[in-house]
């Protein structure tokens, strides 16, 4: 069931609602109340009875009547806004009770017994003209208080004071009298209202919502050229993108939040040396680390030695392996801000969602509904349609338009092109690996390992440039742009930069020319070689000290001392050596080996060295009297006894009474737990004290609502209260009262609780 809600279109929902509504249910009957007797509208219904019997959802019986499994009737609370049936409200009411009721309805049953009074409360309660005709003679504060409750969902009861009275709002009384509302037969809670009464007050116009046809996309053409051209256009782009910021994350990993993930500030820096925009480095971050190219090292995310197979390979085969890990994954990539409008951090490990797979195998199913040779006019429409193919997915907070950023990411991936499905979108809804491959390799070209250099000083591959080409450009020159067409620069800096790393001049000519389509242009030569010559004349070396005199002799002679090879000496000019020994461990050891050094302090004066004096900084405190200090002293001066006086008897009762077993202590101070579950919170809930552990195990055992203070992936700090409490170690599902919604809260990530 769980499996097969989340796939069912909109008027499949909208049906099988309607039959969770009614408490038996013929096909007639759902047909007049979706407004569904004739035309398009009843051969709708039929395809989507049909539709839901080959899921074994809703099916016929023999005796007419419709069927409805179980967990699908308890999908919804209050299915089309209305209460349980008038047989379900009853039940607690004895005979007494009903007969009552009848009284006041004028109703006499053909017996006394209480199945048969309440055989006749409710065939006249599913009579909406008599119903109706009741109402009519109600005080006007009863119809107004009735009209209204027919119309809005049904109240819950709330917390529930036993004992206390229930206040009744003005008119109910009529109603409950004669059974229009009824109430706990304990007199607890609100008063509700059976679904055959709400139905009738709606009155006979009212029909419950039925959109059998899906919504309409303005298609244009879309030729197979064109789509593949498209195609290969935007793939050939996220190719080159992707294995930009891949490589940039090889070379300089990105650092992860203390809360989890790569936050804004790393993504910019990663756009920014990638050249492209955030939406593409979150989506090439994602697929990347679900193919295994990327993962956490400590508190950086680092390339795997998958990565270097996968740097190896074509543009066509790494698009592959990045489709398919896009297209499993469970969550959408391209979400940036909660709904908060918060900066969500990328690769911060959020739970998983299968809705992210339903939106997306549902857009593709969407646009392969076009006929072929067409494409959307506008591709915000297939995200209209996707919500009524799948209208239980939810929408990121940050989309405009239904489902914008997921047909986003499908453009960008070249999955659609042109408003229609391409080739490789075809292949990823037919799950066929092969066929995906095939078709990459078909639209994409081979790595260019070629490139044209211009006198302009400039370097430019069409197509996605090789991993080889990549690695000479980026070493000798910056680049400036990337996608369909990469384009390198060079500067006098960065071909020092080449310089720096070892490289020659007439090396660095040779590679380039290697590469080069044409013969390489006089300015990138004479800058390659004006490089070369201010290249090194000045150079700096690390030294710990320097020793000079005037005397070269003596200088050369200290350099070729065997004794002080261990200094790590080196001969800089004749008067001039450097060491690599400390300052005061080269004296030592010239002074060891018969010379006569002196200092200079930083100015060049002679440091003059004086045998230091050492003094303690305070007296040394003298030492107690034997015996002092050994008692602890009372407030009126006198010692006491440090022994404690035991009574055994106490002693050996505590120990008689003593369990058993003894139960595992609590970490914080040694207690036991109370509860399983107070054990499994304080396992993973690091952030809170023992009574916050204790308090929020409560919660969940007893049902109770709660506050808390959380602290969200994005670092923003919140306080919610939550009631409907499940535990999911390490997760604490919730229904949130800030969102009105149900919401998944990591316990790890809760650093107070207080009473609701």
């Amino acid at each position: 069931m769980a499996l097969a809600l989340p796939r069912l279109t909109l008027p499949c929902l909208q049906v099988a609602e309607a039959a969770a509504a009614l408490t038996t249910v013929s096909r007639d009957d759902l047909a007049g109340l979706l407004d569904a007797t004739h035309g398009d509208r009843a051969h709708g219904l039929d395809a989507v009875l049909e539709a839901l019997a080959d899921r074994a959802l809703v099916w016929p019986a023999d005796t007419g009547l419709l069927h409805m499994a179980a967990p699908l009737r308890n999908a919804w609370r209050s299915p089309l806004g209305l209460d349980a049936p008038l047989l379900r409200l009853v039940t607690g009411s004895n005979s007494e009770e009903l007969g009552r009721i009848l009284a006041k309805l004028d109703v006499k049953p053909a017996a006394n017994r209480k199945e048969t009074r309440l055989a006749a409360l409710i065939e006249h309660h599913s009579d909406p003209a008599r119903v109706a005709a009741l109402v009519a003679t109600a005080p006007a504060a009863t119809r107004k208080l009735l009209e209204r409750r027919a119309a809005q969902a049904p109240e819950r009861a709330g917390f529930i004071v036993f004992g206390a009275p229930v206040d009744s709002a003005p008119g109910e009384q009529w109603a409950l009298e004669r059974g229009l509302l009824i109430r706990d037969h304990n007199r607890y809670g609100p008063s509700r209202m059976p679904a055959e009464v709400a139905l009738a007050l709606r009155g006979t116009d009212w029909h419950a919502p039925f959109t059998p046809l899906p919504p309409g996309v303005r298609s244009v053409p879309a030729a197979v050229p064109d789509t593949e051209r498209e195609t290969t256009a935007a793939s050939m782009a996220f190719a080159a993108h992707a294995a930009s910021v891949l490589g940039v994350c090889a070379a300089a990993p990105p650092a992860r939040l203390k809360a989890g993930g790569v936050g804004t500030r790393e993504l910019s820096r990663i756009g920014k040396a990638a050249q492209c925009d955030e939406i593409v480095v979150r989506l090439a971050l994602e697929a990347a680390s679900a193919a295994g190219l990327l993962a956490r090292d400590g508190d950086r995310i680092a390339a795997t030695a998958d990565y270097d197979t996968w740097a190896g390979e074509e543009p066509a085969d790494q698009l592959a392996v990045l489709l398919r890990a896009w297209w499993t994954l469970p969550l959408t990539p391209g979400e940036s801000r909660d709904e908060d409008g918060k900066a969500l951090p990328a690769l911060a490990g959020t739970p998983a969602r299968g809705d992210c797979l339903q939106a997306r195998h549902g857009l593709f199913e969407a646009a392969a509904q076009l006929p072929a040779g067409e494409g959307a006019a506008d591709p915000a429409e297939l995200g209209v349609l996707l919500g009524w193919l799948r209208p239980l997915v939810d929408q990121l907070p940050q989309d405009s338009t239904p489902f914008a950023t997921l047909v986003r990411e499908a453009e960008l991936l070249g999955a659609l092109a042109l408003g229609a499905l391409s080739p490789i979108g075809a292949a990823l809804l037919a799950d066929d690996t092969e066929a995906l491959t095939e078709a990459c390799r078909r639209l994409l070209p081979a790595a260019s390992a070629s490139a044209r250099f211009g006198s302009d000083l400039t370097a430019v591959v069409t197509g996605t440039p090789s991993t080889a080409l990549v690695t000479l450009l980026d070493s000798v020159a910056d680049r400036e742009t990337a996608g369909a067409a990469s384009v390198w620069r060079f500067s006098p800096v960065s071909v020092r930069r080449a310089l720096d790393a070892g490289l020659t001049p007439d090396a660095l000519t040779a590679d380039l020319a290697d590469v080069a389509v044409e013969p390489l242009p006089q300015p990138l030569t004479y800058l390659i070689h004006d490089a070369a010559r201010g290249h090194g004349r000045v150079r700096v070396a690390s030294a710990a000290c320097v020793i000079h005199g005037q005397e070269p002799a003596l200088l050369a002679e200290l350099a070729a001392h065997r004794k002080l090879a261990r200094l790590g000496l080196r001969q800089l000019a004749p008067t001039v050596l450097i060491s690599r020994t400390p300052p005061d461990k080269t004296l030592a050891a010239l002074r060891s080996a018969g010379y006569a050094p002196v200092a200079e302090k930083p100015d060049g004066a002679v440091r003059i060295e004086r045998a230091q004096r050492h003094r303690a900084a305070s007296p040394v405190p003298s030492p107690r009297p034997p015996g002092e200090g050994s008692r602890p002293r009372r407030t009126d001066g006198r010692t006491t006894d440090a022994r404690a006086a035991v009574d055994l008897r106490a002693l050996a009762t505590r120990l008689k009474d003593a369990p058993p077993e003894v139960p595992e202590p609590d970490p914080y101070d040694g207690r036991p737990y109370d509860s399983d579950t107070e054990e499994i919170i304080a396992g993973y809930a690091r952030n809170l004290s023992f009574t916050d552990i204790r308090q929020l195990a409560h919660a969940v055992d007893e049902g109770r609502a709660v506050t808390i203070e959380y602290v969200a992936t994005s670092g923003t700090t919140t306080v919610r209260t939550l009631s409907r409490l499940e535990l999911d170690a390490p997760y604490l599902h919730a229904w949130c009262h800030l969102r009105d919604d149900d919401r998944m809260f990591t316990l790890s990530r809760i650093h107070e609780v207080m009473p609701s």
